[in-house]
């Protein structure tokens, strides 16, 4: 009888595994992102300083207490140290017809998003898998042909001492008159050393050429720049000490916590971290001017070959949430990548001031040309 009864329930046993191999056998495992049942783990890459370090060491925890059957792998690439192998090992890994080198989800900038698409690299990405898409404006994610999602985003703008500056200016050609009647009480940083003056040279320059000019890499524009160039000369000697350009962004951040200039361009989050750490005066205030100057999002793209591509739409919905986006904004003092309608009432009142925009710069290698003559035209005459 005990022989009889252990064959019976050794023969329900294999039917049963041979049931489970034809009903799940061929499920892929990154189906698991919404299985509550099963684990699985993603490897994401991200480069930028250490406050970038920093947001993702208290988001991802965040997601995984949220949706513990997922893991995130965080793959930190130092500022400066090699982004852009990153996105060659993801060619190089295509093809040689791998999967996507253990890269499932890479945070980098728009030239990358813009390389990764020719190389045709990364997954399409649409609201039936990530409904919170739904919340960023739609020509943010247009512009990028919704190969990469703008997480947050960060601008250029006026920071000045409203102790000294009753009313600030409003307009580029109202900063410009400022600057003329006080002179050596504005300063911006050598554009080669820093995104804050380079933006202030390259909207110089810019706001004489058509909208379209902004988003081309095309050198014919390289011969309409004499009008942007003959009005940064002639600031030249208006410049703090009749022309002297700080080095780097905090270069100019430091005149404006010494009090030897007024007003400066600066990054909104910079600016903004600094005077909550006090090492901005309380009396510094921050203003967008118009036209804007530049800035731009940081985008989140899924490569084709991830293996894991359901688990890392789980993740990027939860990145696109209030939560976490109060998480960037109050953390980096960034930009909220979706609308500042969704974000709550408190954070709209608190960054009310840096709040209007910016425009998106991308002219490519032409940014380095307007260095160049910067260097002979300007600051050299």
């Amino acid at each position: 009888m005990k022989k009889r009864l252990s064959i019976a329930l050794a023969s329900v046993m294999v039917l049963g595994a041979l049931v489970g191999c034809g009903s799940g056998g061929d499920k892929p495992a990154s189906s698991s992102g919404g299985d509550k049942g099963k684990q699985d783990e993603f490897s994401f890459y991200f480069t930028g300083s250490l406050n970038v370090k920093e947001l993702w060491e208290v988001v991802v925890p965040m997601f995984e207490k949220k949706y513990p059957n997922i893991k995130v792998k965080m793959v930190h690439i130092d500022s400066g140290a090699g982004g852009q192998s990153t996105v060659d090992r993801i060619i190089a890994a295509k093809q040689a017809n791998q999967k996507s080198g253990n890269i499932d989800l890479y945070e980098s900038s728009l030239s990358d998003v813009i390389k990764g698409t020719k190389e045709e690299l990364w997954a399409p990405l649409d609201t039936k898998k990530i409904p919170n898409l739904s919340k960023i404006e739609e020509k943010q994610l247009s512009n990028v042909k919704n190969m990469g999602i703008p997480y947050r985003a960060s601008a250029v703008i006026l920071a000045y001492n409203s102790a000294k500056v009753k009313s600030p200016p409003k307009t580029a050609n109202e900063l410009y008159d400022w600057i003329r009647k006080n002179p050596g009480r504005f300063a911006y940083n050598d554009p080669a050393t820093g995104g804050s003056g380079d933006s202030f040279v390259q909207t110089a320059i810019y706001n004489f050429l058509p909208p379209e000019a902004n988003v081309s890499s095309d050198m014919a524009y390289a011969q309409k720049w004499d009008q942007g160039f003959a009005l940064l000369k002639e600031l030249h000697p208006f410049m703090y000490q009749k022309g002297v350009y700080p080095k780097k962004n905090q270069g100019t951040l430091d005149l404006l916590a010494n009090g030897e200039v007024d007003i400066i361009p600066a990054w909104s989050d910079q600016a903004l971290e600094q005077t909550s750490k006090k090492l901005l005066p309380d009396t510094t205030k921050l203003v967008q001017i118009d036209p804007s100057f530049t800035g731009g999002p940081t985008y989140l793209m899924v490569p084709k070959l991830s293996e894991h591509p359901d688990s890392v739409a789980t993740f990027l919905d939860y990145v696109l949430t209030p939560e976490a986006q109060s998480v960037i904004v109050n953390k980096m003092y960034g930009y909220p990548g979706i609308k500042w309608s969704e974000m709550p009432q408190e954070l709209k009142d608190k960054f009310k001031d840096v709040a209007g925009g910016y425009r998106t710069f991308s002219i490519g290698d032409l940014g380095k040309e307007i260095q160049k003559r910067w260097q002979r035209d300007v600051a050299g005459q």
